[in-house]
């Protein structure tokens, strides 16, 4: 990873397969990431689109699918327009879920490399914190987990 990383972790009391199916469905997706609409086909190469509103704001941030290792690595180019940087190379983030299954629970890190700075990081950091708390509580509830 390039750059300053913003880590953000979490473990579900579910399995990597029902991990993995909330990453992936854009149904659940839309329930745990602020709403946000994903289009993609998920084939590595293939663009991926994350559309919704934030603060106010309608949004449409772009990447690209760089792995998709079903059930333990998935990778994607992110951009947001809402950065105010241009849209170059240098300026998009690399984002890389990892699932650890053990003993019927998923350990789940979220890497996010790119950041300009410590404290964009701890900005990053901060967020995907709230997501993963998001996606915990939905794969939880979704399969009777605690």
């Amino acid at each position: 990873m390039n750059g300053i990383v913003a880590t953000a972790e979490t473990e579900i009391d579910a399995s990597a397969a029902d991990v993995w199916r909330a990453l992936t469905d854009p149904a659940h997706i839309e329930q745990y990431m602020f709403g946000s609409k994903v289009e993609t086909d998920w084939q590595v190469g293939s663009p991926i689109v994350w559309k919704g509103e934030h603060e106010g704001s309608a949004y449409e941030d772009k990447g690209e699918v760089l792995q998709y290792d079903e059930p333990s690595t998935l990778s994607m180019t992110h951009f947001s327009p809402m950065s105010g940087q241009d849209d170059a190379p240098e300026n998009y983030h690399r984002l890389v879920y990892e699932l650890v299954e053990h003993d019927g629970h998923t350990h789940v890190r979220l890497s996010q490399d790119g950041n300009g700075s410590e404290e964009e990081a701890e900005h990053a950091k901060g967020m995907w914190e709230q997501m993963l708390s998001g996606l915990k509580d939905h794969v939880e509830s979704a399969s009777g987990g605690a």
